[in-house]
């Protein structure tokens, strides 16, 4: 079986595949430490340069391959603010119906109207648009990040078991601060809530580490972004283990460190933040 393969073309499509990998692993928020809202608007004014270039390159099938890179760039960029906005279903079908009139538009100046560009044009066209991409990233740079504040009880107090379960211990869930998160610039960015760790201090001979933290109510497939100038706060909970056995109430002071080596007088909730890791020994 005798194949025809145009090496030229195969390497042309193999550009396009890795491109378009580079723009699905430029969006998942790990690289640069862009804004979604300026992420956004490279990959938007990445579409537009490809297409001019399409429409300006004479060559054969660079045109084609330069398209191919407009349509993946654009592909890309609708999915991104689908995600990461999440503007809803009527909203994505809006955004998806202006996206095929405007291909459809494209692809008709293309064939009837032999849509082409000066290459005077198209330069001017591409440097304004790195241009303002590059002020774009410079004003993402020096634009404030998101704040992580957490703010902790001062103590709480946990009931003694009302039943007589089968466990030795049971857990009482107990709010024990609150985390507020402030983007304190324009650009809609990216929010990941810091990791929680907390151990029992002054309650058994030796800490307890089964206590678990967690942000009360969060949805993670939804609370991953926060809006330009937005305050937003989330309850922290508590696990707190209870031996079956104690009959009264219990007080836990609260204090932020991350030592549970170090002893204390009164049963103490030690809370810790972020990367930091508890010390245990």
């Amino acid at each position: 079986m005798n194949f025809d393969i145009d090496s030229g073309k195969l390497l042309y499509a193999l550009g396009v595949v890795f491109a378009a990998a580079a723009f699905v692993y430029f969006v998942r928020d790990v690289v640069f430490g862009l804004s979604i809202t300026v992420k956004a608007a490279l990959l938007f004014a990445a579409f537009v340069v490809f297409f001019v270039a399409g429409v300006t390159v004479q060559r054969d099938v660079l045109d084609v391959v330069a398209f191919a890179l407009s349509g993946v760039s654009y592909v890309v960029f609708v999915g991104y603010v689908v995600l990461r906005y999440g503007p809803g279903e009527t909203g994505t079908f809006l955004l998806l119906a202006l996206s095929a009139a405007l291909f459809v538009a494209l692809g008709y100046a293309l064939r009837e109207r032999d849509l082409r560009l000066p290459v005077r044009t198209a330069t001017g066209v591409v440097v304004g648009l790195v241009l303002l991409s590059t002020v774009l990233v410079g004003v993402d740079a020096v634009g404030g990040g998101v704040s992580y504040e957490l703010q902790t009880a001062q103590s709480v107090t946990v009931d003694a078991p009302t039943t007589d379960p089968r466990p030795e211990y049971v857990e009482r869930q107990a709010r024990v601060g609150t985390l507020t998160v402030t983007n304190e610039f324009v650009f809609t960015r990216a929010m990941s809530l810091p990791r929680l760790q907390g151990c029992l201090v002054g309650v058994d001979d030796v800490p307890r580490r089964d206590v678990w933290l967690s942000y009360r109510d969060v949805d993670y497939s939804r609370d991953d972004t926060i809006a330009g100038g937005v305050t937003r706060q989330f309850d922290v909970e508590a696990g707190i283990p209870v031996d079956v056995n104690r009959t009264e109430s219990t007080t836990y002071a609260i204090e932020r460190g991350r030592d549970c080596t170090v002893d204390r007088r009164s049963p103490t909730l030690l809370v810790t933040v972020g990367e930091d890791e508890l010390r245990w020994n």
